[in-house]
């Protein structure tokens, strides 16, 4: 009877395929495991130009109602509310963080000195508020409307004390000159997504439009 062919071999090559797959598994397991904490992270909301009306001083009334400046009250404009989230890329709420916007009154003027001072002397154009524990914020406001070169916009400033986290625009969805804006134009699809917002119907001719935002660094 011929000898039985040696199982040596094919042992020897089985042990070295798991002695390399052993020592390739750390290596192959971190590098998934970086991929799985990017992949988890949230996406940073795009930042665009502070633009040129942010207040020169910021104004006495500045809370999170712009549809009143002291005594006064806005004289037009379809009022409801923006409001949101903040948090890092993390999912981390930033609570206490200060986040600001600003916009033009009904007419498309601002509260700056740029703007010839013609803006309503009743709505406030300006306001800050600060993200609660869960990193919740909210403004009362008019909705957004256009002025030449530009479309419907809200902009938005995040601050941490004295550090400025990020400056952005908001615009509202299906406006007829979101196409036609240099800066929407300008974004990625990606980032249009991220700013543009659906300004929903709210009750009593309202409107209610939700701004997640992420800011990168804190």
């Amino acid at each position: 009877m011929p000898p039985m062919p040696s199982r040596r071999p094919a042992t020897l090559d089985a042990r070295r395929r798991l002695a390399a797959a052993l020592v390739a598994f750390p290596a192959l397991w971190a590098a998934g495991a970086v991929q799985a904490q990017a992949a988890g992270r949230l996406r940073p909301t795009p930042a665009q130009t502070e633009g040129p009306f942010y207040p020169v001083q910021i104004p006495r009334d500045h809370d999170n109602d712009l549809l009143r400046n002291g005594d006064l009250r806005a004289a037009g404009g379809r009022p409801g509310w923006v409001e949101g989230t903040l948090r890092d890329v993390d999912g981390r709420p930033l609570a206490g963080a200060a986040v600001e916007i600003w916009q033009c009154d009904e007419a498309g003027h601002y509260h700056h000195p740029g703007d010839g001072g013609h803006a309503d002397p009743g709505f406030q154009g300006f306001g800050r508020t600060l993200a609660d524990s869960e990193g919740r914020w909210r403004f009362r406001t008019m909705a957004p409307v256009p002025y030449p070169g530009r479309t419907p916009h809200i902009h938005l400033k995040v601050r941490s004390g004295e550090r400025e986290l990020l400056t952005t625009q908001l615009y509202m969805a299906g406006a007829p000159g979101n196409a036609r804006d240099f800066l929407w134009r300008n974004l990625s699809e990606a980032d249009r997504a991220a700013l543009t917002l659906a300004f929903e119907p709210a009750g009593n001719e309202e409107w209610r439009a939700s701004f997640p935002v992420v800011v990168a660094r804190t």
